[in-house]
């Protein structure tokens, strides 16, 4: 190789290491912007909860018993019809949710989400 053809090589990597340089920089910014997105979202999502925890030992204060048998007959059905899709062979639990199971084969994970009280 002649130094021309080398200094030509040297000078393309150079530039290309400019637009990875310049690249990276954008997925950095990226990722912070993200980071405090996520971190403001978390914020929101756990005053939210506290505010819908709130409201709902509200409720329960007032001996509302008809949304709470509502409530309640409600997560039976939902048990039921998730008892129901495990027997037909289907998965239940959040890791393979809908999914077939394999003849025979059972999940430990949907055994044990059908078995929490």
């Amino acid at each position: 190789m002649d130094k021309k053809a080398i200094f030509t090589q040297v000078s393309q990597l150079e530039e290309r290491l400019g637009e990875l340089h310049h690249e990276l920089r954008g997925l950095k910014d990226q990722l912070a912007y993200l980071i405090e997105e996520n971190h403001a979202l978390r914020i929101e999502n756990e005053n939210l909860r506290e505010r819908l925890e709130s409201q709902d030992e509200n409720q329960l204060e007032k001996g509302s018993n008809k949304q709470s048998r509502a409530k309640k007959s409600f997560i039976g059905e939902g048990y039921d019809n998730l008892a129901r899709l495990y027997q037909e062979g289907f998965h239940v639990c959040n890791t393979h949710y809908g999914s077939i199971r394999s003849d025979g084969d059972d999940c430990l994970f949907c055994l044990s989400f059908l078995h929490q009280k």
